[in-house]
């Protein structure tokens, strides 16, 4: 039987999300909602949650499959009883994965668990123990130190990654290298939603350029009531989420916009939004004869379940690259399912390439 076995790393919101689909589909035998069905030999089935990492005494030394509902999380449960599995959530490291902030919210925010914080051996020893093929990335924006520390013990314990944060690994040239040395496959940075903010806001810069409409300004404004945004307030934990949405954006475009033009990032801390997402996008343009016109869109989805889909995408992914022995940063898989990939292209381009690809993985693992 082919197996992907996948580790996650903060069993937050996405992680829920993410888990809970794996046991939908599982069920129901549904496609509706899948990107690709299967990813050469690897249907959603076939994916195995086996171990979560994250640092809320709500979660560490539970059933990973009970911890995906316990607070913070708010997202919407859409699998409620999902079959009892061998995973657990381990005790994983702190470094700078817990804004300060996060600390003194109470229920809403970490409650932070009272154990010892493993060593790099101890996260390499659990990851070869439960024969993990790939690690998602799923820690807050501004993980800095916390993410550089699970992207070293994933490359001593030959584990490919999905790095779905805004903290750059796959799209950084030195970290990129080194995952390429060791013959390891990664995906990233920054998982783009299934349909979201970023993915709509490039879709219409892409539309204006292709029809010849200069934009000359344009601003997505985005609220949620989720731990992410709550994280967020914290803005010196922003920079390389603003960057990242930023430059999703300004790839699309046909003429880059000057600084003060764009602006794109997290807005408002929004409690009773729960895991909602609000996100407000507005391009003035102008059109022949340089006519003035402007398009605003108002989006409303569930944040997590929005990430889910790519990210099972990415993993599968991650995983045949992983079996066909490629390493390094995966560059249309990275373009299509991340927003600051090694390589920016377009969407259509960027699932060509994908397309070909899987065609091509499914031929060589028939």
């Amino acid at each position: 039987m082919n197996r992907v076995r996948v580790a996650i790393v903060g069993v937050g919101n996405c992680a829920s999300s993410l888990v809970q689909g794996g046991a939908f589909y599982r069920r129901s035998e549904s496609t509706g909602g899948l990107i690709h069905e299967t990813v050469g030999p690897y249907r959603v089935c076939d994916v195995d949650f086996v171990l979560g990492i994250d640092v809320d005494r709500r979660k560490v030394g539970q059933p990973l499959t009970q911890a995906i509902f316990a607070g913070p999380n708010n997202t919407t449960v859409f699998e409620p009883n999902i079959p009892p599995s061998a995973a657990t959530v381990i005790m994983g490291r702190i470094l700078d994965g817990v804004a300060d902030h996060m600390t003194e919210a109470g229920d809403r925010g970490f409650l932070l668990a009272d154990q010892p914080e493993p060593s790099q051996q101890d996260i390499v020893a659990a990851l070869r123990a439960e024969r993990v093929d790939v690690l998602i990335n799923f820690l807050p924006v501004g993980s800095q130190d916390a993410s550089a520390f699970y992207m070293e013990c994933a490359l001593e314990a030959g584990v490919g990654v999905v790095n779905a944060i805004p903290v750059f690994v796959a799209s950084d040239p030195v970290w990129e290298a080194r995952f390429r040395q060791r013959g390891l496959p990664i995906v990233g940075d920054d998982i783009k939603a299934q349909v979201g903010a970023t993915i709509i806001h490039r879709t219409l810069s892409s539309l204006f350029s292709s029809r010849g409409v200069t934009v000359q300004r344009t601003y997505q404004l985005n609220t949620g009531g989720n731990t992410d945004f709550m994280n967020m307030l914290d803005r010196n934990r922003l920079t390389s989420k603003k960057h990242s949405k930023t430059e999703a954006v300004q790839a699309a475009l046909a003429e880059r916009l000057a600084d003060e033009n764009i602006r794109i990032g997290p807005s408002e801390y929004v409690p009773w939004q729960n895991d909602n997402k609000i996100a407000f996008v507005r391009l003035e343009a102008e059109q022949w004869g340089g006519v003035p016109m402007n398009i605003e869109l108002r989006l409303s989805v569930e944040d997590s379940p929005n990430a889910a889909a790519c990210a099972m995408d990415a993993i599968r992914f991650c995983k045949l690259a992983r079996d066909r022995g490629e390493s390094g940063a995966l560059i249309a898989e990275s373009a299509y399912y991340c927003k600051h990939p090694v390589q920016q292209m377009s969407e259509d381009a960027a699932v060509t390439l994908l397309d070909a690809r899987a065609a091509l993985q499914l031929d060589a693992a028939e």
